[in-house]
């Protein structure tokens, strides 16, 4: 039988028309992450390593990880929210601050339904799946990382104090600064040059003196600080720890030189993170030397901050996108990603081999706190942070009184409302 050559260019163009059709259908469950370049080498390639996995997982499916510095992701997202594209996922810190800042511009899609359908609970640690909750409208993107922030103290400086026991309370704790003072050895030693390193005192001390609820409304600016008794307090614990009982000059010094200091037994504590562990393994220091305690509040709540993974409301295919997250998050996956991204995963079912006294110290306070409140500057806007920071510098430099620098603050707060 004759070929017919017209019948055959015909079908050649649909065959090319369907091959097009069906690479157009395989566009359609394309994912595409926006992220940052981390420092950190072993994240970006744990991070392609992971996509690579999924897409082989998942035929016909492509990942693309889109990777800037800080500022051109975060100028990244303030477009995408104002316009009709964007991500599938993008990552962001949590808190009511920054993380916040995309939620409330409707960046965020809510993912209490897919929580439910991953039993993601069932994997998570509570402490860092606990940022989920504090957005309004249901639970608002998964955790990344969890860094939590506690007391590192010097065993041998404690001894010679007569410091017998860690401080469960903040009474004990004060008791033990006493203590220190009088052998003549500092509690804490902070970096004053950088903003965030003395703002963590203050943030604890917050969380002390009004307790959760409180300390929740006053970041939230939902609650006067001039009106809150408790405010007022804090800032005058404030002044009075970096007074009586805090390595001195420390307003002139970074947050490294305070680490040095540290390390070399000048000052009994450090208000640091978890991160702090391999730190002291890197500059040799005999970590059997100190222990670590979560700051005394007395509300049963873990001062930290987390890095989040969000679905985006742009996004075509968040079925897709959902799914992807599990799969980060999967035991299987975060036990191959132990020590690349983070020390700690935020899956719960994890499994650590030859941990150190201190890792390990972590990892039950990790698993102990179901609910976290979060440093300053992640919790408030980022003009309100400026004049937080500028706030607390006077306070410790001693050059504006507590009952002053509430009322500076809130009236900042009042003035941008």
């Amino acid at each position: 039988m004759a070929i017919n050559t017209k019948y055959m260019r015909w079908f050649g163009a649909a065959a090319i028309a369907a091959a097009a059709l069906s690479a157009t259908n395989v566009a359609a469950e394309d994912l595409t992450m926006w992220t940052l370049n981390f420092d950190n080498g072993a994240a970006n390639g744990a991070l392609k390593k992971v996509a690579k996995d999924f897409e082989a997982a998942n035929p016909g499916t492509h990942v693309e990880i889109v990777q800037r510095g800080v500022d051109e992701h975060k100028t990244a997202l303030r477009v995408a929210a104002g316009s009709s594209k964007g991500p599938d996922i993008y990552f962001s810190w949590a808190g009511l601050g920054l993380g916040g800042e995309y939620v409330k511009a409707g960046l965020s899609l809510p993912l209490d339904k897919y929580y439910t359908q991953y039993k993601w609970a069932d994997e998570l640690l509570p402490s860092a799946a606990a940022f989920a909750d504090l957005y309004p409208g249901g639970k608002h993107g998964v955790p990344f990382t969890f860094k939590g922030e506690a007391i590192y103290y010097n065993k041998k400086l404690f001894q010679k104090a007569g410091i017998a026991q860690e401080p469960k309370t903040y009474e004990e704790l004060l008791a033990a600064a006493d203590k220190l003072k009088t052998a003549g050895i500092p509690a804490f030693t902070f970096g004053g040059s950088v903003n965030w390193h003395v703002m963590r005192l203050m943030d604890v001390l917050l969380e002390t003196k009004c307790g959760a609820d409180k300390h929740d409304a006053l970041m939230a600016m939902k609650a006067d600080w001039t009106k809150e008794a408790c405010a007022t307090d804090a800032f005058t614990e404030f002044a009075k720890w970096t007074k009586d009982y805090t390595l001195k000059p420390f307003m002139g010094i970074s947050n490294q030189q305070s680490y040095t200091l540290f390390v070399a037994g000048r000052a009994a504590m450090m208000l640091e993170g978890d991160w702090l562990v391999s730190q002291l393994s890197g500059s040799k220091a005999n970590l059997d030397d100190y222990g670590v305690i979560p700051f005394p509040t007395n509300t049963n709540r873990l001062y930290g901050f987390a890095e989040y993974n969000y679905v985006s409301t742009k996004s075509k295919n968040p079925d897709l996108a959902a799914k992807f997250l599990d799969y980060f998050l999967s035991t299987k996956v975060q036990q191959d990603l132990v020590g690349q991204i983070s020390s700690i995963s935020v899956n719960k079912n994890v499994q650590y081999k030859d941990q150190k006294p201190l890792e390990a110290k972590w990892l039950e306070i990790f698993k102990t706190y179901g609910k976290v409140y979060m440093n300053g500057d992640q919790a408030f806007p980022l003009d309100v942070t400026t004049e937080y920071f500028r706030v607390i510098n006077d306070v410790a430099s001693g050059n504006i009184q507590p009952a002053d620098a509430v009322k500076q603050l809130q009236s900042f707060i009042s003035g941008r409302t």
